[in-house]
């Protein structure tokens, strides 16, 4: 009975062991594969040009409040595990290329922030979108960290700026920036100039014509490997968040 009663302490610390490495399982798995790609801030460069107000083909809703649909649908995916920041461009009058407006710096959870600002946003101007990638990145300290910088546009640079010199500027001085650039408009299969700025930053460019497509994208983009892996259309679930936010540093 001794000898039985000696062994009982050592059974018991064996199974606190291996209960503690299957409860440790699953952080490993999402800090290693999927929460690492969520620990680089991200900005969103907002195009509220004129050409967002025109409507695509038989659709009467105008692109810009495509555009807000689709955020309203991933940002809430994305901001409990990502810290997300907002610049806008094209807010000011038909002839102004000043018109970039840095609203919010990269906050956590931010959806309900950013959502608010672009729900009132409507589009009049120009489209220097080359100066607002470069602010971009400048909020997001990009010489000294890693950054990542969303470029949702539906055209072409009108305020003289050179997208693809200025990509190769900042990712030479770069410490590690990633420049993705969605284009949206309703021709399938567009190319974008502006598209250079994702591969000179090893950053990836998405064309897209329809609401499911942008979605897809921003989820790509903005999101991070456990959330763009899921099932389409499937939520995001409160214990699935709950598992991954505690992680993520003030």
């Amino acid at each position: 009975m001794a000898r039985a009663s000696s062994l009982k302490p050592r059974y018991m610390f064996a199974a606190l062991c291996l209960l503690f490495a299957l409860l440790a399982a699953p952080h490993r798995v999402y800090s290693e594969d999927g929460f690492a790609a969520c620990q680089t801030d991200a900005m969103i460069v907002f195009d509220a040009s004129g050409s967002m107000g025109a409507t695509d083909c038989s659709l009467k809703v105008p692109r810009i409040a495509r555009v807000k649909d689709s955020m309203a649908r991933v940002l809430p995916e994305v901001a409990p595990v990502r810290r997300l920041g907002l610049i806008v461009y094209g807010e000011g009058a038909y002839n102004d290329c000043t018109s970039i407006k840095l609203y919010l710096r990269p906050t956590r959870h931010a959806a309900g922030p950013i959502l608010d600002i672009v729900e009132r946003i409507g589009p009049r101007g120009r489209t220097p979108l080359t100066e607002s990638v470069r602010l971009a990145a400048e909020t997001l300290d990009y010489t000294k960290r890693s950054a990542v910088v969303v470029l949702l546009t539906d055209g072409e640079e009108t305020c003289g700026g050179d997208p693809c010199r200025t990509a190769a500027e900042l990712e030479a001085a770069g410490q590690d920036l990633t420049v993705h650039v969605v284009g949206y408009r309703s021709e399938e299969g567009s190319y974008f100039k502006a598209r250079c700025m994702a591969e000179e930053t090893g950053g990836k460019y998405y064309s897209v014509s329809t609401e499911d497509e942008l979605i897809d994208a921003l989820r790509k983009t903005l999101g991070c490997p456990f959330l763009t892996q899921r099932e389409p259309g499937r939520p995001k679930s409160l214990a699935e968040i709950g598992k991954v936010s505690h992680l993520r540093p003030d």
